[in-house]
């Protein structure tokens, strides 16, 4: 099985590169599920500050890598020769990716800050911040988990500073690039 993770901070476009695999055939795990599943079953609000605090209880409990090793069974359920795991937040997720898959590749997706509070603004979700200050904390309660480190070990990078069909341009060409002819 070929899996390939995708990285970023919050809002860079990392669902979107999603969408464009899903779209080309590729099963696509959220890592975030792991955790939306577990704040429902708890009976919670589906509040960024409370992802925030079950996926900080969740590595505590299970390790830093905690979220990886939870979304595992369900990259396997797919059962297809090429995976996607969107919403890797730690290096020590990268790592367990890396030991438990044959061949895991890793791509960074990167979007500058100003681009990443609009696209917050705009897409509606449930548990989503919408102040600058919140993104900040958002950022840095994420770059607390190893995050930064994560993007680091990325083996492609993808940047999303333009319109959106420039930027499925790109994600097809990383993903032709892993994956052959798609």
């Amino acid at each position: 099985m070929k899996v390939i993770g995708v990285v970023g901070l919050p809002a860079t476009g990392k669902g979107e590169f999603s969408r464009v695999a899903g779209d080309l055939g590729i099963p696509v795990v959220v890592m975030g599920d792991v955790v939306r599943r577990e704040v429902r079953r708890r009976g919670l609000p589906l509040t960024d500050e409370t992802m925030g605090r079950i996926s900080g209880e969740l590595r505590q409990e299970y390790g830093r890598d905690a979220l990886a090793t939870l979304s595992i069974p369900f990259i396997e359920e797919t059962a297809a020769g090429v995976v996607l795991v969107d919403g890797i937040r730690s290096d020590a997720e990268v790592v367990r990716f890396r030991e438990h898959f044959g061949e895991f590749h890793l791509v960074a997706v990167e979007s500058p800050f100003d681009l990443r509070i609009e696209r917050i603004r705009c897409r509606g979700r449930e548990d989503d911040i919408i102040s600058v200050d919140e993104l900040t904390n958002r950022d840095e309660r994420e770059l607390g988990w190893g995050l930064g480190e994560a993007i680091l070990m990325a083996d492609y990078s993808v940047t999303n500073d333009g319109g959106m069909h420039e930027y499925e341009i790109r994600v097809r060409s990383v993903l032709r690039e892993i994956v052959g002819d798609i």
